[in-house]
């Protein structure tokens, strides 16, 4: 990721105050990242956020491991941005689970919002975007992947 624009802290630092929190001596964090690998994708995927439309995201367990970063929770917030590093909305996770590619639904194709919509739409982009992953670490993409799904709300936005 780029480096972090001051827009995210800012935004931030908002949020904070809206919900009665002190942005000094909070307890409270948040991780700040951009959708996809490609400025066109990125941008469209926030504005879908943004717009209502999009309400959940997917991406490779295999990442979790690779970076040895944490699986995200119910109850995580991110702060999301453009393919600039410029904040556009603060979400939080309300469900998180863990799939095979295989068995992601019409219901896990309607909440991502992207497309049509439809699940032929969700798997046609995403074994486009996960193979493109997965070749980048040397693996191969097959329908027994693990998927993380994340359900998201928009909890603030400028």
């Amino acid at each position: 990721m780029k480096d972090t624009d001051k827009s995210v802290q800012e935004m931030w630092e908002r949020y904070l105050m809206t919900i009665g929190e002190n942005p000094e001596s909070t307890e409270m964090t948040y991780q700040s990242w951009y959708f996809c690998d490609n400025q066109e994708d990125a941008n469209e995927l926030v504005e879908l956020v943004m717009a209502g439309a999009k309400r959940g995201t997917a991406s490779l367990h295999i990442l979790y491991d690779r970076e040895n970063d944490r699986i995200p929770a119910a109850g995580d917030l991110s702060v999301l941005t453009d393919w600039d590093g410029i904040a556009r909305c603060i979400i939080r996770d309300k469900n998180v689970t863990i799939v095979p590619f295989k068995d992601i639904s019409e219901e896990h194709a309607r909440i991502e919002g992207e497309g049509d919509k439809s699940l032929d739409y969700w798997r046609r982009a995403h074994i486009n975007f996960f193979t493109r992953e997965l070749e980048g670490m040397g693996a191969e993409f097959n329908e027994d992947v693990l998927v993380v799904f994340e359900e998201f709300e928009v909890v603030f936005k400028f």
